[in-house]
């Protein structure tokens, strides 16, 4: 997918330094459409047990993350390029609205350059880097 010039200045990323910063503003937004915007129409989106597949799919799983109180922070704990793909970790905390953390994480993720400069996921685990080890 390329990404859409219609798509709000705010969360059109060209940095991937910038990443999870800006996803989290498009979470906290409240608007499904404003996180949609940010994975490429056969994108990957896991969270917990689910795992969604293409736009459709990563909708349904994103509105139902958004109809959950609280708001996100999420900052790029690292992330390596290699020419249109990077690799990404990213740590995240969900507050409360009386600002206790509920829910918090690392992910694992894949990003990918579009033709027009932006980066979309291609691949977004939620919990992916914090999750227990298999051996």
């Amino acid at each position: 997918m390329t990404a859409s010039n219609s798509k709000p200045a705010a969360y059109r990323v060209t940095d991937p330094a910038l990443f999870n910063q800006t996803w989290a503003e498009a979470f906290n937004s409240g608007d499904v459409d404003n996180v949609l915007a940010l994975y490429q129409s056969d994108a990957i989106l896991a969270v917990g047990d689910h795992v969604a597949s293409g736009h459709g799919e990563i909708r349904e799983l994103l509105s139902g993350m958004l109809a959950a109180p609280g708001k996100i922070a999420g900052r790029n704990n690292f992330f390596h390029v290699l020419d249109d793909v990077a690799l990404l970790r990213a740590d995240w905390k969900l507050y409360g609205d009386d600002g206790s953390v509920m829910e918090q994480g690392s992910t694992a993720e894949i990003i990918r350059r579009q033709p027009d400069g932006t980066w979309l996921y291609a691949v977004d685990h939620a919990s992916g880097a914090s999750m227990p080890a298999v051996l």
